[in-house]
């Protein structure tokens, strides 16, 4: 691997080129965990139904912990930004220590809470049958937490100092990991324990793999030593509260909506209805495959747009968002398209029946209309993100999760069309996303004079 020359100008262009060169690493990079999460639903797909449901229950659980360390991957992102924009470089030895500081931490927090709290949670929700699967899962799953928060920060790192061209390396090697222990373990081939629903110990190995080359990326490479990386973990205050300012909203923003997809689940198990539980948890699997574009152009709205912020150029800032936009809404289509053209071919790779693809169809085409929201509410999100004002980003999160709990009582308890129906809480829950974040940005209160 050859080494990186030093490049003093991080400046971002707001033209599509600079927009692809940043998004279509990241995409790749994005895709490989999705690609994951779909090989795992797929191996326990064939324990049967209701091992296939139990997963959706414990992988959300488990979601709102990863997304405490994207909230502060996407921190990080925007300082890392905000400071190459404004051409200091310098800081991004003492950024990067205190993230890998306190994404230890938090890590640490995650797992004392599975440990001692989740049980107690778990036990009054879960269904009798299914707890001792999922709680046993869950604390061996929670160990990757630690690995899956360092990996995210060297790639935030990575994507702000423009060198996604990168991430492909680590999420490669995760995956394959991920993929080989997976086969080898579920089912106790060539030798190997039988561990079943417990295969999730692939997970975690995964994890520290990704985390593991990563860093040997960043010394390989030559990034290291440009950028004086990896050498002083010494608390910094004026860094360690700059990055806690902006991801404190960020974490609570990402916990909030993900523990509002775990009541969802959760509603759903109530209604003993393991096809329903088995279906949705599929649908998490869409949301990761065609929101591939999505989430990797969010990142790059949130990278560009702080990068301008630092540069001082805040009258490109909406034309970046809507450059991105378009890019999203239009990837995002083709993925869409092609699963509603294909669905059978989609829900057969999980080894269920007939009723299973029938009752899946239907939520396939809300769930699909809702990516297509999410497509373009997602990037406007992004941008409110980029300009550092993380509070407004939680408070458009409060917010659009009330209409969504609101919306999910309705037609999951009051009123129970069918889980299609349940599903289009989606549409409602980005339609807010949409109208607050553009709202704000068109209003212009974010700008300001300091970096």
């Amino acid at each position: 691997m050859a080494s990186t020359i030093p490049n003093s100008n991080l400046k971002v262009e707001v033209s599509n080129k600079q927009i692809l060169s940043i998004a279509f690493p990241i995409t790749l990079a994005i895709l490989v965990p999705q690609i994951n999460m779909l090989t795992n639903n797929i191996f326990l797909g064939q324990l049967g139904t209701d091992a296939l449901g139990n997963a959706g229950i414990t992988g959300v659980f488990y979601l709102i912990f990863a997304v405490v360390g994207h909230g502060l991957n996407n921190a990080m992102q925007s300082v890392f930004s905000k400071y190459a924009g404004s051409g200091d470089t310098g800081t991004f030895k003492t950024i990067l220590s205190q993230g890998i500081r306190l994404s230890v931490q938090f890590a640490l927090v995650g797992i004392l809470f599975t440990c001692l709290i989740a049980p107690l949670i778990l036990q009054r929700v879960a269904a009798p049958s299914a707890y001792p699967q999922e709680i046993s899962f869950l604390r061996i799953r929670i160990l990757g937490l630690p690995f899956l928060y360092l990996f995210q920060m060297g790639n935030a790192f990575l994507v702000a100092s423009l060198n996604s061209r990168y991430l492909m390396i680590g999420f490669i090697c995760e995956a394959l990991v991920n993929i080989l222990l997976d086969y080898l373990l579920i089912k106790g081939r060539f030798g190997f324990p039988e561990m079943g629903f417990n295969g999730a110990v692939a997970s975690v190995a995964a994890e520290i793999t990704g985390m593991l080359v990563v860093y040997f990326v960043l010394i390989k490479t030559g990034l290291k030593k440009q950028y004086s990386l990896l050498k002083n973990y010494k608390y910094d205050k004026f860094f360690n509260k700059a990055v806690l300012k902006i991801s404190i909203p960020l974490v609570g923003q990402y916990v909030i909506s993900v523990t509002t997809w775990l009541v969802f689940f959760f509603l759903i198990e109530g209604r003993n209805d393991p096809t329903a539980k088995a279906v949705s948890n599929t649908m998490r699997s869409v949301f990761g495959l065609a929101g591939v574009f999505v989430w990797a152009f969010a990142a790059t709205t949130n990278t560009m747009v702080s990068n301008l912020m630092g540069q001082k150029r805040e009258d490109r800032i909406i034309e970046v968002i809507n450059k991105i936009m378009l890019w999203s809404i239009g990837l995002c289509s083709i993925m869409v398209v092609l699963l509603n053209i294909f669905p059978h071919v989609f829900f057969r790779l999980f080894a269920q029946d007939e009723a299973f693809i029938t009752a899946g169809i239907p939520v396939i085409r809300v769930v699909s209309a809702g990516m297509i929201f999410m497509s373009i509410a997602n990037i406007w999100l992004n941008g409110v993100t980029g300009t550092g004002k993380t509070k407004m980003n939680l408070l458009i999160e409060i917010i659009a999760i009330i209409v969504y709990l609101v919306y999910t009582y309705i037609f999951m308890k009051v009123n129970y069309i069918s889980l299609a129906m349940a599903w289009s809480n989606e549409l409602a829950y980005w339609a807010i996303i949409f109208l607050m974040s553009f709202i704000y940005l068109k209003s212009g209160r974010w700008k300001t004079r300091k970096l």
